[in-house]
């Protein structure tokens, strides 16, 4: 889907982004980490040409960025930031059809696609569709950012750390929506953070990044359990990593099939550390675990957690 190769950008002399390459599959969720000033930022404005490549090559679906108008692209890629940008003089509903109608699309469609688009994220669209910005809390602003982001049904979605500016519980909602989204839509995301807990609980895939360079690429299970060097390992964290290894492995993956327990069962594909959680919170040692059927298929025991 995104086919990256030698991709160099400098400022006054310096690399910012130093012979980068990268290839994300259609459908992936690949997160761009790394401290500020690696790149990352920098990486995603060239692949929908805000800035200008010095060197290498992107490819999107097959075709060289610098073969498309600017416009064109843009149009055919979704922009999701953290300051979000709303028109604050313009409706929700005017905000998401920014690029529809400059696609020219019929009122009835455009209509349609908002109606579909907040039902996605969870708005109301009797209540929302008419509101300004500022009658919108901080998640509802952002959910309206990446509703905007997708309106025109983009091959690819473009994310430059878009939670970061709101609490920490609002993140936590709106970190679920872009997985459900993400599972619901089948999109190819590329995703910007420095936050490593962020990057564990949405990526496919991640690109750690250093001075400009990928240090090290792989599934977030991957990399906590094999850093490729102490630059890695310090990054995502000496301390604490137990706790990360079960944010990133499944339920599903120490289920014990054919053995039953009482009480609310938690689902196949929760993290270990929600089961970890759900057990502190019952006192108990054994959750009994469904499917996506809501069929009851084993247990799932605190000692399952170490093992």
């Amino acid at each position: 889907m995104i086919e990256i190769d030698g991709l160099t950008k400098s400022y006054g002399g310096r690399r910012v982004v130093d012979g980068l390459s990268l290839h994300v599959e259609r459908g992936g969720l690949c997160v761009l980490l790394g401290s500020s000033g690696c790149g990352k930022s920098t990486t995603l404005r060239m692949i929908n040409r805000l800035i200008p490549i010095d060197a290498g090559r992107i490819r999107i679906g097959g075709t060289d960025v610098t073969h498309i108008p600017a416009e064109v692209l843009r149009r055919r890629i979704g922009y999701a930031i953290q300051s979000i940008g709303l028109f604050p003089h313009w409706t929700v509903e005017d905000n998401i059809t920014t690029v529809p109608r400059l696609l020219r699309w019929s009122k009835a469609r455009v209509g349609d696609r908002v109606t579909e688009l907040l039902e996605l994220f969870r708005l109301d669209p009797a209540t929302y569709r008419g509101k300004y910005p500022h009658q919108l809390s901080g998640g509802e602003q952002q959910r309206v950012g990446v509703a905007r982001a997708l309106a025109a049904d983009p091959e690819l979605l473009l994310m430059d750390e878009p939670f970061a500016a709101v609490d920490p519980i609002t993140r936590d909602a709106l970190q679920a929506e872009l997985l459900r989204i993400h599972r619901a839509t089948g999109k190819t995301i590329v995703f910007v953070t420095h936050d490593i807990e962020e990057a564990l609980r949405l990526a496919t895939v991640i690109a750690i990044m250093d001075s400009g360079r990928i240090v090290q690429l792989g599934a977030p299970l991957a990399i906590l359990e094999h850093p490729a060097n102490d630059f890695v390992r310090d990054f995502v964290g000496r301390q604490g990593l137990g706790l990360k290894l079960l944010s990133v492995r499944k339920v599903g993956d120490r289920l014990r099939r054919g053995e039953s327990a009482g009480g609310e069962p938690i689902a196949l594909d929760a993290t270990l550390s929600e089961a970890l959680s759900a057990m502190t919170a019952r006192g108990t040692d054994r959750l009994p675990v469904c499917d996506a059927a809501a069929r009851r298929v084993g247990v799932i025991a605190l000692a399952d957690l170490v093992r």
